[in-house]
């Protein structure tokens, strides 16, 4: 079987799905078996939705350093990161830790590029 067609929802062609599944809807595939001359719909479909966290990438040293964005008013925040060894920058406005830590105050979403120009 070949697929020619996949669709994203909303896109012309699968309203009947995305009213029958709803946000669950990931893709709609065309595809087509040419021995037996059918054609097949199928559909893409979220079974399960939990919160996970990726690991520490594997090339990166658990103590190299990065630089971490914290609001002015996540006063919490800059003390849990103070309290983790974590040390301003003034000249950045941006705070400097360990990655590992980064990861396990849950700010790896908020690492800066450490290129100084920024």
């Amino acid at each position: 079987m070949k697929t020619r067609l996949t669709l994203k929802p909303g896109q012309p062609g699968t309203k009947r799905e995305v009213r029958k599944y709803g946000g669950l809807l990931v893709a709609v595939r065309f595809r087509y078996d040419a021995d037996r001359r059918l054609r097949f719909k199928t559909v893409e479909l979220v079974e399960e939705q939990k919160p996970w966290v990726p690991t520490l990438a594997s090339t990166r040293d658990p103590n190299d350093k990065v630089f971490v964005r914290v609001g002015f008013a996540e006063a919490d925040l800059r003390m849990a990161v103070k309290a983790a060894g974590g040390q301003w920058h003034q000249e950045r406005k941006l705070w400097e830790l360990r990655i590992a830590t980064a990861y396990e105050l849950g700010l790896d979403n908020r690492i800066v590029d450490d290129d100084p120009r920024q």
